[in-house]
């Protein structure tokens, strides 16, 4: 065995370690934002933009962005797994008896068989015969199943938080067509009580939005189910509620001020950096998903 076999396992073993803390700190750390995850889907976030630019278009750049994710994902398990195995082939292994050692490609059997087993396949043609390479075997293949399962988990999570901020989209839509100081000074109405649901919707659009940061690369086609296109709405009914004669309708406007705001910081910090007023963040969140700011 070559003095370098075991550097470039040592390397396949971290080239693995770095898959699977970028896996970790999407799905599971609280901040949902991987190294690589964020690096991916901004870039295709990027990339989709000429289609924005184009009006309707670019609204399956999210969905893209994830599946390059999950892609990029399975290409490191799989050549950290690859540089794991090549330098132990064929010595290491026991082939299916009819196929030809000495004719083969040690690198692209160790694509082949790390392919294989990170999809939990187990066609049986390469076993493993080295001790720790029979207990290296089975661990890649439960990541691979970990990684299925997560990814399934993953795009099962995103939706219902999408679904979420849509509805909260589609509900300021529908407050659009009442004017604010009808709604707001009116004496007998339910100002207050619409205020605090707007206000409780964007603080869960809020706690998505820093949970699943991805959802931020999905942009809506539908103008009216669009949270960048509709946000100003709030921003409207939180100014004109502070100047409504009900103490607990002023009280309510405030609230809700104080989510467009705290919801205005973590855009700003996490994906526009524009580093302006709260106004200035929620034009650039529109512009950022092709929408002119609502009047």
């Amino acid at each position: 065995m070559a003095w370098i076999d075991w550097p470039v396992t040592a390397l396949g073993v971290a080239v693995v370690l770095v898959a699977l803390r970028d896996i970790f700190h999407t799905l599971w750390h609280p901040s949902g934002r991987g190294t690589i995850s964020t690096r991916v889907m901004a870039s295709v976030w990027r990339l989709a933009r000429w289609r924005r630019d184009r009006g309707s278009g670019g609204v399956l750049s999210g969905p893209v962005a994830v599946a390059a994710v999950i892609g990029v994902w399975v290409a490191l398990l799989v050549g950290g797994g690859a540089l794991v195995y090549a330098p132990h082939l064929p010595e290491g292994f026991q082939f299916q008896s009819g196929l030809d050692v000495t004719a083969r490609s040690d690198v692209l059997d160790a694509v082949y068989l790390s392919s294989v087993t990170l999809a939990t396949l187990g066609f049986g043609d390469v076993v493993p015969v080295a001790g720790w390479l029979r207990i290296a075997v089975p661990v890649q293949a439960l990541i691979g199943f970990g990684l299925l399962t997560a990814s399934v988990t993953w795009v099962l999570q995103l939706y219902p938080a999408l679904l979420r901020r849509r509805t909260l989209a589609v509900r300021l839509a529908q407050l659009r067509t009442v004017s604010p100081e009808e709604l707001l000074h009116d004496p007998g109405s339910a100002a207050a009580a619409v205020l605090h649901e707007l206000a409780a919707g964007l603080a869960q659009a809020r706690v998505d939005l820093t949970q699943y940061t991805e959802t931020f690369y999905f942009r809506d086609g539908d103008e009216e189910a669009a949270l960048p296109a509709m946000i100003s709405v709030a921003g409207s009914l939180a100014a004109a509620g502070s100047a409504a004669p009900r103490s607990d309708v002023r009280v309510a406007a405030a609230v809700l001020r104080g989510s467009i705001d705290d919801f205005a910081r973590v855009l700003d910090e996490q994906f526009l950096h524009d580093g302006g007023s709260t106004a200035d963040v929620l034009l650039a969140y529109g512009r950022a998903h092709h929408y002119a700011r609502s009047s």
